[in-house]
């Protein structure tokens, strides 16, 4: 979720490389896509938009039927991350950075906004919720462990939208050492490893469902290593471009099959036996991976061939770079707001509550990007280490 995709060149040939045993060079490739950090937006407002309708009837601030059940989809917005993060370390990756400077580069990234932003979230979570204060869960989700520690309470500790950092935090400790294998493997068996990773979220899920208590499955379908499948797609996605495969593919057709495949998901829900529903979650996050991959790739494309559109619009793209403080932050946000001031009622006026609460989220993340993630991002970097920088032989 929370690797930078930026701005491109206007570089319009990709190179094909013949070698598998190392990276291919960017070469006339865009090393920054604008496209990228635009959609990163989307994915966190899907999110917000989960989290402000609530799971149950009462955990919401409100129900728009315009938007409800189908924004309930807005929780896989994280599996759009998850593709992404993979895909960009792939692409920006170099080799002979040492496992050590790609760790420090990460934690000065990710854990100064996350460390402010478990301040209101302790607030809103704890003091405003009257919940029972587990300290071993909280400091396991300051440190992105949480998701480890089945009997970790409430299931969400802490801050609850860091699970998903947990699941990145075990994709990053790997990606220094799975990237040196995976480029070795020619792109046909990276798509046969990737599509047997996905088959197999789809059997984790299954046996989950039907063989544990709610409570197990549901730590099973949130822990790290189940993620991992995603972000291979991601690699292998990238790796696929950089050698030069292409797919001719209008953004618009992976946007709108995306669109369809989320009305026919909750259409099927409501006529299927409770069986056949249950198989149908299942392959809900594999499906929308695939989705999130193809629309990647359809923008992607476009900014190789130079070609600039919407998502490259600098309001988008600065809503992209705010995204990751928009996604620590608006859960925070909106379950104030419901402790502060109740429920909204559930008709389409709600989308004005909506709206309303994500201008205010959107202007915390700025905040919080701009005070505390930029400058702390820049002060580690500074400080990194001297032993960390020394390159890699190869």
């Amino acid at each position: 979720m929370t690797s930078t995709a930026s701005t491109p060149s206007t570089a319009v040939q990709a190179p094909i490389s013949t070698s598998r045993d190392r990276f291919p060079a960017l070469g006339a490739l865009p090393t920054r896509l604008d496209s990228l950090t635009s959609l990163r937006f989307f994915a966190a407002f899907a999110v917000f938009t989960h989290h402000f309708t609530g799971l149950g009837h009462k955990t919401g601030y409100g129900r728009a039927p315009l938007l409800f059940p189908y924004s309930q989809i807005g929780v896989h917005g994280v599996t759009f991350f998850f593709v992404l993060s993979g895909f960009l370390l792939t692409w920006v990756h170099k080799p002979e950075q040492s496992a050590g400077a790609f760790y420090w580069r990460r934690m000065a990234r990710i854990w100064p906004a996350t460390l402010v932003a478990a301040l209101p979230a302790y607030y809103v979570f704890y003091v405003l919720a009257h919940e029972h204060r587990d300290w071993g869960s909280i400091v396991s989700s300051i440190f992105l462990v949480q998701n480890w520690f089945p009997d970790a309470y409430p299931t969400l500790p802490g801050n609850p939208v860091t699970w998903t950092l947990c699941v990145e935090m075990l994709f990053y400790a790997l990606f220094p050492f799975a990237a040196r294998a995976l480029v070795r493997l020619s792109t046909r068996r990276l798509v046969v490893l990737t599509a047997a990773g996905l088959l197999g979220m789809v059997a984790v899920n299954h046996y989950a469902f039907a063989y544990l208590s709610d409570r197990t499955a549901s730590w099973v379908m949130r822990h790290p290593i189940v993620y991992m499948p995603e972000f291979l797609l991601g690699i292998t996605l990238a790796l696929a471009v950089k050698r030069g495969w292409r797919l001719p593919l209008h953004p618009a057709v992976p946007v709108l099959a995306l669109g369809a495949y989320v009305f026919a998901y909750y259409q099927a829900r409501h006529r299927l036996p409770e069986y056949w529903d249950k198989q149908l979650e299942c392959t809900v996050r594999p499906s929308i991976a695939i989705l999130a991959a193809l629309i990647m790739l359809a923008f992607v494309q476009r900014e190789i061939a130079g070609r600039r559109g919407l998502m490259n619009s600098p309001v988008l793209i600065n809503l992209g770079i705010w995204s990751y403080c928009f996604y620590l932050i608006h859960h925070s946000v909106s379950r104030w707001a419901t402790y502060e001031y109740g429920r909204l009622a559930d008709d389409n006026s709600t989308l004005f509550g909506l709206l309303g609460l994500g201008l205010v989220a959107t202007g915390l993340a700025w905040a919080l990007h701009r005070y505390v993630e930029e400058p702390a991002n820049k002060w580690l970097l500074r400080h990194m280490p001297a032993r960390l920088r020394t390159p890699v032989r190869r």
